[in-house]
């Protein structure tokens, strides 16, 4: 597995910490966008996967996540955690001029990556969404009709089948294990109602892969608002049994080589 690296830019809420992790000769920058209340250090197997497949790849801790500055999972305004996620890749396109950059984005993470498309889409080879909060979530209704927001620990055994996942993920201090903010889940529904508005993805190759057992993020919800961004070019892997972090789970291989798969379709 290759050794990441670090930098630090001043974002637009503060510092973000990014990994960068190299490999010889690259085909492709890929950046990783990460979740809710998690962090880029729990994508060191996908982007050790991603070197084999010949990328560079990038990655931050959106502010208030992870090593990154800000209040723990405040964020106000998800407009711009797109704009930092923009520097990352313009970041990845100077360090490796003319190299095609891939966006891959997971759970909030796929959220963040769909508005980043409808906004920078022309930048992109592809688009990669993993269970993607896109379309509605529910608990943004919920929790925002509540006078106070319930702190509910999350079921690490809705991660993965793997028990070791939900293990690592419960043991992990730069997890966020508290609850929800209101700022966070209001920003969050307006980034959904943003989305909804802004427009299909035109040229932009569009891979969608979802576990069928999410409980966190439900297939159908995030299908529906999948299907009304995608464009001309898309392709969708929806796997038995897989539940939220099919890039965790017992079939990961299965899953990143679908990627790996179509990112060769997109760069050949």
């Amino acid at each position: 597995m290759s050794q990441a690296r670090e930098w630090e830019f001043p974002g637009t809420r503060g510092t973000i910490v990014t990994r960068i992790w190299d490999t010889d000769a690259p085909r492709y920058a890929a950046v990783l966008v990460h979740g809710y209340g998690e962090h880029i250090g729990r994508y060191e197997y996908v982007a050790d996967f991603l070197n084999r497949h010949g990328a560079t790849v990038y990655g931050p801790d959106h502010m208030g996540h992870g090593r990154s500055h800000g209040e723990r999972v405040v964020i106000t305004d998800y407009e711009d955690v797109v704009t930092d996620v923009h520097t990352v890749a313009e970041r990845a396109r100077a360090d490796h001029p003319g190299l095609p950059i891939v966006l891959i984005g997971h759970s909030m993470g796929g959220m963040i990556a769909a508005r980043y498309a409808q906004r920078h889409g022309s930048d992109l080879a592809a688009l990669v969404l993993s269970g993607p909060v896109i379309g509605s979530w529910e608990p943004t209704t919920s929790l925002l009709e509540l006078d106070s927001i319930p702190f509910v620990p999350i079921d690490v055994t809705t991660l993965s089948r793997d028990p070791d996942v939900g293990r690592a993920y419960a043991d992990d201090p730069l997890v966020w294990h508290g609850p929800f903010k209101r700022p966070l889940v209001e920003a969050l529904a307006a980034c959904l109602a943003t989305i909804n508005g802004g427009g299909r993805l035109g040229d932009l190759p569009t891979l969608w892969v979802h576990g069928l057992e999410d409980e966190l993020v439900p297939v159908e919800p995030s299908r529906i608002g999948v299907y009304a961004v995608r464009g001309h070019v898309f392709a969708e892997r929806v796997y038995p049994g897989a539940r939220h972090e099919v890039f965790n789970e017992t079939n990961k291989d299965e899953v990143l080589g679908d990627v790996a798969g179509f990112i060769d379709q997109v760069l050949k």
